[in-house]
């Protein structure tokens, strides 16, 4: 038996890529060490709790395409863990309320629904609407035949099966508005849930917009019992097949030698040896600082210092000692305007206040049978909004972000004025999204890209990862040119989201495999057998779980009650 300082795989950071990828690899029959910076596995999946009263999802505000051909449930059943994750649907005909001055727009599942709204809703635009849904359906089709095709196609194969990919996927979304003589109102109305990849109609591609936009529009669904369900079910996965999840293990470096992983390098000085890693860090911080810029080619290198991230987020989390104001079950995109352009335009200079759109997510709504979200008769909601990254505008000067280093940043005079200047430009355009709350505010906290940076130590503080990668909008493969390195992510081909990255996952192990994983689970396939799984005892916490077994009953876990 080899030591236990020697792995067939070492996973770096447990967010739902690399625990997808861990758990496929560990039921393959390999060694898997997942490796985790933080108190618990999940990235952006996790949750928070305060007060011993009110538990808050970080990045998990809904799901799509959760259904009997879903994406997610079909991955999570190729592990065996049908039965341990579960999944409510947000109202069908309306799961997204879409709120501009004047019109209101409830998006529904289907295509066939969604299209009947937006033309009863902007009639001048049926035009041109038609063809832009038709690009839009087309494309997303034609990426997911392929994604869960049974064989690798040839060039001429995939050319031949995807002609509105090559014809529109890769041109920004504005090109396709202009095409097809779109009004402001009608490009805000479309662009609205924009914040779900976040950039603007002129940064993101249609490929990218119009699988996500098919994503959703297969239902919108939340996981029963919150987004720390999915990690701790992957980690029961990863467990019960001989691997193991470390938190609170940061990795310092991945070693190479001669072109080739040799292992990784901790910061408390420890290595682990391996000659397979998979990196679920941020693409950026894998590749410039965990790696190495000398081991990768010029070209790479440089594409990868000059990249773009996307916007991140500005969060408020909010809990009241009363419920809300009779509402559907459904997200609320809310817009000051109706020029969805200009307000990126206001968002790349700084301009947040007045904050011009919003997000709100209802917890307290999507999971009202959670003993954790909040107690009975109170509400548990987050409002969020786009924000800029630069370090300036939050008021801070160091470089790199103080978040990826330390806690400093937090008593920086600048930075908490900045942040009590929009955290009340954000409550006042709440106030008027959804009517006045702020009397009954009992647990308000607010979250920047430093705090997401912090956490995650993802570049930028951004939980979508790469905009722009070089001159074209492509993304990186989960196989690189050093041998043994593979990535995973919101930065990687597959793309963001809790899905995307699930997907991502899947598609590393199955290149590491050499199996068309992605097709053969979708199929049905269950390679996981669920008979090896834990006994879920009485108080069982998903939190408790996502810290790993050797710091399960550690200190420090927030519990409710």
């Amino acid at each position: 038996m080899p030591s236990q300082d020697e792995w067939d795989a070492v996973v770096v950071g447990a967010g739902i890529g690399g625990l997808v990828c861990a758990a496929y690899l560990a039921v393959a029959g390999r060694r898997v060490l997942v490796l985790e910076q933080h108190d618990v596995a999940g990235g952006s999946t996790h949750v928070f709790r305060r007060r011993r009263a009110y538990e808050f999802d970080v990045g998990v505000h809904y799901l799509g395409d959760c259904g009997p051909d879903g994406m997610l449930p079909a991955i999570f059943g190729g592990l065996g863990l049908a039965d341990r994750v579960s999944y409510r649907e947000l109202d069908p005909e309306g799961f997204d309320r879409i709120v501009l001055p004047g019109v209101t727009l409830d998006m529904p599942a289907g295509w066939p629904g969604y299209r009947r709204r937006l033309k009863e809703a902007v009639p001048q635009d049926a035009a041109g609407i038609d063809t832009f849904l038709d690009v839009c359906a087309a494309v997303a089709a034609e990426m997911r035949a392929t994604l869960l095709a049974d064989e690798q196609l040839t060039v001429a194969e995939l050319v031949r099966r995807t002609p509105t990919v090559l014809s529109w996927g890769q041109r920004p979304l504005t090109a396709l508005f202009e095409h097809c003589g779109l009004s402001a109102r009608t490009r805000t109305l479309l662009a609205a849930q924009s914040p779900n990849y976040g950039m603007g109609p002129a940064q993101v591609t249609v490929a990218i917009h119009a699988s996500v936009t098919d994503h959703y529009l297969r239902g919108a669904y939340y996981p029963v019992g919150g987004g720390q369900m999915l990690a701790a079910a992957l980690v029961e996965a990863l467990e019960a097949n001989g691997g193991e999840l470390r938190t609170r293990r940061r990795a310092e470096r991945i070693t190479v030698e001669d072109g080739a992983v040799t292992g990784v390098l901790l910061d408390d000085g420890s290595s682990v040896r391996t000659d397979l890693v998979v990196s679920n860090a941020d693409y950026p911080r894998t590749v410039l600082e965990l790696v190495g810029a000398q081991h990768f080619t010029r070209r790479l290198a440089a594409r990868t210092s000059a990249a773009v991230m996307t916007y991140p987020f500005a969060s408020l989390f909010v809990a009241l000692d009363t419920e809300l104001p009779q509402r559907p079950n459904a997200n609320l995109w809310w817009y000051r305007g109706e020029d969805v352009e200009q307000d990126y335009a206001r968002l790349a200079a700084g301009e947040l206040d007045p904050v011009p759109f919003l997000f709100v997510s209802f917890a307290s709504l999507k999971d009202p049978g959670s003993g954790s979200v909040c107690p009975p008769g109170h509400s548990n909601f987050q409002v969020m909004t786009l924000c800029p990254p630069d370090h300036a505008w939050w008021g801070l000067d160091e470089e790199p972000a103080p978040g990826t280093r330390g806690t400093r940043y937090r008593r920086s005079d600048g930075y908490l004025a900045r942040k009590r200047q929009l955290t009340e430009a954000m409550l006042d355009a709440a106030e008027e999204a959804i009517g006045p709350f702020r009397s009954h505010i009992v647990h308000l906290e607010s979250a920047s890209p430093m705090t997401q940076e912090r956490y995650t130590l993802a570049t930028g503080g951004t939980p979508f990862g790469l905009a722009r990668w070089g001159t074209e909008h492509h993304r990186p493969d989960t196989r690189t040119t050093v041998r043994g390195l593979h990535v995973v992510g919101a930065s990687v081909r597959y793309g963001s989201g809790v899905t995307g990255v699930a997907v991502g996952g899947l598609a590393c192990a199955g290149q590491i495999l050499g199996r068309r994983l992605v097709h053969e689970v979708h199929a049905g396939r269950v390679l996981g057998d669920p008979s090896r799984l834990p006994e879920r005892a009485a108080g069982w916490d998903p939190l408790a779980v996502s810290r790993g077994l050797a710091r399960r009953t550690a200190r420090g876990l927030a519990r409710i009650g």
